[in-house]
């Protein structure tokens, strides 16, 4: 049975799936002067939403959609050019997969998890969760397009005592391009897995390598 309160449930960032821990490249963003205000935050986050949020909302639709999880793991790998975004991306997979399976156990699950014991990629995990709590497509798209601007939203509050009510007001104005980019990742993984957006985002690749080595940060990503 499908119930949107599970999507609630799913998209609150109080669900315990590690992303508080992550600044989807805001981090680095902030510290090369990309972002410095409100203003700087929605264009990143605009960016960020086409490119690899449209990415991954199309895998987490397409695993919600029935399709091969293994398959579309090694179709987010491909996905994803820098190691150092792979590793961050099965991380979050494995925190979302041991949540994911206290709160809707399921074979599916079960089976992903046995299968990538390391952890699978977090969107292909996303849409595996969403099926499990009788969520559809659409739903799971949802659900990966507001993890991508929602995550640098809430670190640069953080990372430049940003106020919090400007960033809750960028996202709202953002929720007409959220709404348009989950419904193409949803009508794109009805094609199948060749038919997924490989959207890139260069800079977030070469400054998440950048990120990864800095000896000091306060975001794992």
């Amino acid at each position: 049975m499908t119930t949107r309160a599970a999507l609630l449930v799913l998209a609150d960032g109080r669900f315990p799936a590690g992303g508080h821990a992550h600044s989807g490249g805001a981090e680095a963003a902030v510290k090369a002067g990309h972002i410095r205000n409100a203003q700087d935050l929605a264009g990143f986050c605009l960016g960020r939403l086409h490119t690899t949020g449209l990415t991954s909302a199309a895998l987490a639709a397409a695993a919600a959609h029935g399709l091969d999880p293994l398959a579309l793991d090694e179709a987010a790998d491909a996905r994803t050019p820098s190691p150092a975004l792979r590793a961050v991306a099965r991380r979050l997979g494995r925190q979302l997969m041991r949540a994911a399976r206290a709160t809707w156990p399921g074979p599916e699950l079960a089976a992903l998890a046995a299968a990538r014991p390391r952890g699978a990629h977090q969107p292909v995990v996303l849409g595996l969760t969403a099926r499990a709590a009788g969520l559809g497509p659409e739903d799971a798209a949802h659900c990966a397009v507001y993890e991508a601007v929602s995550g640098p939203a809430t670190a640069v509050v953080r990372l430049l005592s940003l106020n919090p009510f400007e960033a809750t007001a960028m996202l709202a104005r953002l929720t007409p391009e959220l709404d348009r980019v989950a419904e193409q990742a949803a009508a794109a993984a009805l094609g199948g897995i060749d038919a997924l957006p490989a959207a890139s985002a260069p800079l977030l690749d070469i400054t998440a390598e950048a990120h990864a080595a800095w000896p000091v940060r306060l975001f794992a990503s």
